[in-house]
């Protein structure tokens, strides 16, 4: 492995000259470039790291590199074997971009040349910032790329006497095409696009390309639906492209310029002209190395060994490529309402936001450097959510919105860039529409919701875990609230930043929100139900096999999950009964750094828990925030090809590691706090984009030495974890003393930890358990206990009140008052009792606290569950423009988006183009996940021909096919039932979902579907109104 990647680098580091050192300082690395290694997250270690090895320009939309066949972004370092070089790329975690693949081949196309691909060996494969290189083995051809910030360039060397073919796969992106055309413009130049799935396959876009060759090809020929056709100047489809063929005998080397644009073909081929104009390959690697020599040293670093150095520059080399640039040289771009927009003169447009990842960290660290481009990401932001109807864009690529993750992360993205310097940010004009969809859920486009459910998070205080809470990896109503919390904690922030007080205190009350699901009983910030009920159990429960994440939470757990509350640290330390609780939960917590998602430790390869390690800087013991964060960087980043500890998410994880290093991170997204840990280099000096610079002096910095015993400020004594605001843009000077053992002296008083934002906290928090469902037949009882616990400073008394919704379900007793004034926490014993005759059903008991002065407090419920006799599950869904769940729910999601219709006087829903399945999700309370009999009984519309079937999650695995029922064109209503008896339903298929209707041939619609199922730990309620 050491071999192999030691051929990566173009440069040695051990060669490079260092800046002379100034009367005793540390010498700073001079050329940067030459500590910059791409291939370094290119293997899938953990988890798939998902970088890409080609060349880029800063920020460039031109992203040239080869896919291989596993990586799903593109490449992966295990692989041997290239599929082509094509010119869009991201870090994300699933299969997108890799438009236009361009591969060199040599001898007969072949019959099927969209899937050829050709060996190569790490040996002969050189990368390197503004250069990439590789031999292709199968075919002796020698690749030789460049680029610029729309524009790539790509020198092809055949073998002597070889027959040179190039081929264009226009219709093989890496997320699937819905369209693609290409067509021979004249005998050096093709055009065409691409419309291939968006991000995630969610919604769509289309790339334009234009490539010109250096010489006239000698013949060409396109593909087609599986046909190949030799002299062929046009082709369409999903799947096509063509070859062209050159004449190599008096100069072996054919060079390649291919121009991109999201415009027009016209704007591809005025950008190709505009930023490479000559033939030189080595012209345009050697000014995109220049410009990458120019950003890198925006941050000097020095006194680290070769590793480090390469590891930091890496790092920051990922930080400085998305947002991308979107817009062509003349200006346009095309807007979110499909409409052809010109930015102005000066400006740019950018794209590829991947913003619950950035915000954290990526977005604070561009901003320092380069305030302008910061400015114009977010005005782009803004630009984005003017043109889709005033709704605020969620991971926007190109221009639609992707709509991953969860929360509303376009609002902190933009409050970062505003808190870190951003300049000519139209803070104004975003207000309102951050408001609006902070409070009103609507679709919007394809289908996506900014805020899905909002207005139950408005009224309760929180977003229960129930259908509308649905994520990409199941129900996330814990994680939706926290990251709400925090959207409305940034919207307070850019309302104060503008004057508008009102807005400012609204949503600093509701950046307190994370207070309505922390659950006294067990320490844990928690998902709730519409009743207020909290799940039965312990607050961190194993995920089941299979699952990603805990059920509440996304990507994530109750462990993880319960640091995501940077705006007030301090309320939720006390929430969690003080330090003296705090520290062990940390030190346990931390034991594990890259657990994943499904262990109550640190998932350092996600950015979950971005800042927690600075948690220990809020409890007084800021050198185990050295502690961890050393760890962190020494033992998870490295420079082999798995040197990143997961998915880097578009420099998300990166730029964790350059803040690590340089001894800071961002603490509070919305304010410009820089909570402190210890630099990793002797001396760094970081260029500010306001032409001030912080400088950082740790002469005695170490991999073993992380514990600072002094520090100064300016020349001045400083025991403060964090920074003063005016820091990140006004710069300054520190100067670490730094040593191999813990001082638990420096900076541990309250003063001195990271400010926390403790306005609008409650003073107790009121629980109920048990909690969850739970299940009592008529005539039986359950013991529970009342409780309160204190939050800020002293509750005094504390009245609450117990109530149920039928008379059949009692508390005794039903009112009371807890004591608090001496007592961190008071409870009282109570019973629950359901009386003989009772209907069967959910009976949520719910329980009011409030305080002395009549502040409402949180408080907790149960939901009583009364059974049915026969000890089946039984629920249903009626499909229409409005569906009626009744513990089974439809879920549109990638594959799977329909459409509402009408048919023979009854509604129903119907598949759309590219999207052939209808997934179905039950009740996870009342059939959790195991071994059932289920009969599923469907309501269907017989028309056209072809047929469907049931795929449902078995005990055996997902997606087990049953027998098939054949479309024989009526055009009535039918109805088909299937019965199997090895159903698990654990949430095993697409966005969490139990079976899928798969339709082939024409549109498959669907008015109802009912499911009854039995079995061991099934709750027997029949849920569906006509079962009852």
């Amino acid at each position: 492995m050491a071999a192999a990647l030691a051929a990566c680098v173009v440069a040695a580091p051990s060669a490079v000259a260092s800046a002379p050192p100034r009367s005793g300082q540390v010498a700073l690395v001079s050329d940067p470039t030459a500590y910059v290694d791409p291939m370094i997250g290119t293997q899938k270690g953990v988890d798939w790291e998902n970088t890409f090895p080609g060349v880029t320009a800063p920020f460039g939309m031109m992203q040239f590199s080869p896919d291989t066949q596993s990586g799903p972004t593109g490449y992966a370092y295990s692989d041997t074997t290239i599929r082509g070089f094509s010119l869009d790329h991201f870090s994300g975690g699933c299969s997108s971009f890799g438009d236009i693949p361009i591969l060199p081949v040599t001898g007969a196309v072949g019959d099927d040349p969209a899937g050829r691909t050709e060996h190569f060996s790490h040996d002969d494969e050189h990368a390197a910032p503004g250069s990439y290189s590789v031999g292709l083995t199968d075919s002796g051809v020698h690749v030789d790329l460049g680029a610029t910030t729309r524009t790539g360039i790509a020198s092809f060397r055949y073998p002597s006497g070889s027959q040179a073919q190039v081929l264009v796969k226009s219709g093989t992106s890496l997320g699937g095409d819905l369209a693609a055309d290409v067509r021979v413009v004249n005998d050096h130049e093709l055009a065409g696009t691409t419309t291939p799935h968006g991000l995630c396959n969610n919604s769509k876009y289309t790339m334009y390309f234009d490539i010109t060759f250096d010489r006239p090809f000698t013949a060409h020929g396109t593909w087609q639906d599986g046909a190949v056709t030799p002299g062929a100047s046009s082709a369409t489809g999903p799947g096509s492209g063509a070859y062209l063929t050159f004449d190599t005998t008096a100069d072996s080397s054919v060079t390649a310029k291919v121009g991109m644009s999201y415009v027009s073909t016209d704007g591809a081929a005025a950008n190709r002209a505009a930023e490479i104009p000559g033939w030189s390959v080595g012209h345009v690697q050697a000014a995109t190395r220049a410009a990458w020599r120019d950003a890198l040293r925006k941050v000097d670093v020095g006194g680290a060994s070769t590793a480090e150095l390469t590891t930091f520059y890496t790092s920051l080399y990922r930080s400085l490529q998305s947002p991308s640039v979107f817009n062509d040289v003349d200006g346009r771009y095309i807007g979110f309402d499909d409409v052809i927009h010109q930015v102005a003169a000066g400006h740019t447009q950018y794209a590829t936001f991947s913003d619950w990842d950035i915000y954290r960290s990526l977005a604070p660290l561009q901003t320092m450097l380069y305030p302008q481009r910061a400015g114009d990401m977010a005005n782009s932001l803004l630009r984005d959510a003017q043109q889709q109807g005033g709704w605020w864009p969620k991971w926007p690529s190109q221009n639609m919105t992707g709509n991953v993750m969860n929360g509303d992360n376009g609002v902190p993205l933009f409050a970062q860039y505003v808190a870190y310097g951003a300049r000519g940010v139209d803070v104004r004009d975003a207000l309102p529409i951050m408001k609006k969809g902070a409070t009103q859920s609507q679709s919007v486009g394809w289908g996506w919701t900014e805020r899905p459910g909002v207005e139950d998070y408005v009224r309760l205080g929180y977003a229960p875990n129930d259908a509308t809470s649905q994520g990409d990896h199941g129900l996330q109503g814990a994680s939706e609230t926290l990251e709400w919390s925090t959207d409305d904690f940034a919207i307070s922030q850019l309302a104060a930043s503008v004057g508008d007080h009102r807005t400012q205190a609204e949503y600093a009350k509701r950046g307190n929100n994370w207070q309505n699901i922390y659950d006294p009983a067990t320490g844990y910030l928690r998902p709730r139900d519409d009743n207020g009920a909290f799940p039965a159990g312990p607050g961190f429960q194993t995920p089941p096999a299979g699952a990603f994440g805990q059920d509440g939470y996304d990507e994530g757990n109750a462990a993880q999950y319960n640091w995501s509350v940077q705006q007030d640290m301090a309320g939720l330390i006390a929430a969690m009964g003080g330090k003296d609780k705090v520290v062990p939960r940390l030190d346990a917590f931390f034991s594990q750094l890259n657990a994943g998602g499904n262990a109550p430790y640190d998932w350092a390869g996600n950015e979950i828990d971005t800042t927690a390690p600075w948690a220990y800087d809020y409890v007084g013991q800021p050198w185990k925030t050295q502690q961890v964060t050393r760890r962190f960087e020494t033992e998870l980043f490295t420079t082999a090809p798995d040197g990143l500890p997961g998915n880097d998410d578009n420099g998300a994880l990166s730029s964790e590691y350059v803040w690590a290093a340089l001894g800071m991170m961002p603490a509070t997204p919305g304010t410009p706090t820089l909570a402190l840990n210890s630099p990793l280099f002797k001396r760094a000096v970081i260029s500010l984009g306001t032409g001030r610079r912080i400088t950082i002096d740790a002469p005695r910095a170490a991999d073993d030495a992380p514990y600072v015993t002094g520090l100064r400020l300016d020349g001045r004594p400083f025991a403060s974890t964090a920074l003063p605001a005016g820091f990140a843009t006004g710069g300054g000077t520190l100067d670490f003393s730094l040593a191999t053992h813990a001082d638990t002296h420096w900076a541990t008083g309250a003063k001195a930890a990271p400010p926390s934002y403790r306005s609008d906290e409650v003073p107790a928090v009121g629980y109920l358990t048990p909690t969850g469902t739970q299940v009592l037949p008529g005539g039986s009882s359950l013991p529970a206990t009342v409780g309160a616990s204190t939050l800020a400073g002293h509750a005094g008394r504390v009245h609450w009140t117990a109530s149920s919704d039928v008379p059949g379900v009692t508390v005794t007793p039903s009112s009371g008052t807890l004591d608090l004034s001496r007592a961190a926490t008071a409870e009282v014993p109570v019973t629950i009792a359901v009386a003989t005759g009772t209907p069967s059903g959910y009976h949520p008991v719910k329980v009011a606290f409030r305080a002395a002065d009549g502040t409402t407090l949180p408080g907790g419920a149960v939901v009583v569950t009364v059974p049915a006799a026969d000890g089946a599950a039984t629920a249903c869904d009626t499909l229409g423009a409005t569906d009626t769940p009744c513990g089974l729910r439809l879920r549109d999601n990638g594959d799977g988006h329909t459409t509402p219709v009408t048919l023979a006087g009854r509604s129903g829903r119907s598949t759309t183009p590219g999207s052939p399945f209808e997934y179905f999700d039950v009740d996870n309370t009342i059939v959790p996940g195991g071994h059932y009999t289920a009969t599923v009984t469907i309501d269907y519309y017989d028309h056209g021909t072809g047929s469907w079937s049931m795929q449902y999650d078995a005990t055996g695995g997902a997606y087990q096919q049953s027998p098939s029922v054949a479309k024989t064109g009526t055009d009535t209503w039918k109805t088909a039932t299937f019965t199997v008896d090895d159903a698990a339903f654990h949430n095993g298929e697409n966005a969490g979902t139990d079976f899928r209707l798969a339709n082939s041939g024409d549109t498959g619609t669907i008015g109802r579907v009912h499911v009854a199922v039995t079995g061991d730990n099934v709750l027997a309620l029949h849920l569906c109104p006509d079962d009852n």
